[in-house]
């Protein structure tokens, strides 16, 4: 009768919860530093700014992202960067992926085994970006694409699976 009393559940459902918001923060922390580097660690900053407000939004507690925005102005904070990537999911659909990282060709490298593993491939640049529109909460489809239960499916597994990746920062589609 393992698994029946009411702790493992609550132990359970915090476990998955705790790791959900885990992921959220560290992708947060990870902007807010990039962002303070950039802004040389002023917070009223328009970019540090939007990030430090998602970041309450998300419950981040205080200090970390204090601790975020100090890392940023610190000598021993990385070079971060932005790559976006593109690629066409399953019936037609435009993918991008917005990715954050300190080591390009790793997280290249990355992406890449992720599609190639659902058979898909990466798109030129510009390839897929003519179908959205980029705005600051990220970008939004400008024309949408059909698709069919299995192929929905399919995309979602693969937007799901890509957005676990640590450097991933957002996924975008424009399937309906």
């Amino acid at each position: 009768m393992s698994g029946h009393n009411k702790w493992s559940q609550i132990k359970h459902q915090k476990g998955a919860a705790d790791a959900a918001k885990s992921d959220i923060w560290g992708k947060l922390s990870r902007r807010i530093t990039v962002e303070s580097k950039a802004a040389h660690g002023d917070v009223n900053s328009p970019a540090l700014r939007s990030f430090i407000e998602k970041a309450h939004k998300a419950n981040m507690p205080k200090d970390k992202i204090e601790k975020a925005v100090a890392k940023g102005t610190s000598s021993e904070a990385g070079e971060m960067e932005s790559i976006t990537y593109e690629s066409y999911g399953p019936g037609g659909a435009a993918i991008i992926i917005e990715c954050l990282t300190d080591n390009r060709n790793r997280t290249a490298q990355e992406v890449k085994h992720i599609l190639t593993k659902n058979g898909l491939a990466l798109a030129a640049p510009g390839s897929a970006a003519w179908a959205f529109e980029k705005t600051h909460e990220g970008y939004i489809a400008k024309t949408t694409v059909p698709l069919s239960e299995d192929d929905h499916a399919s995309l979602m597994r693969i937007l799901e699976e890509i957005d676990a990746h640590e450097d991933a920062e957002g996924v975008y589609t424009n399937a309906e």
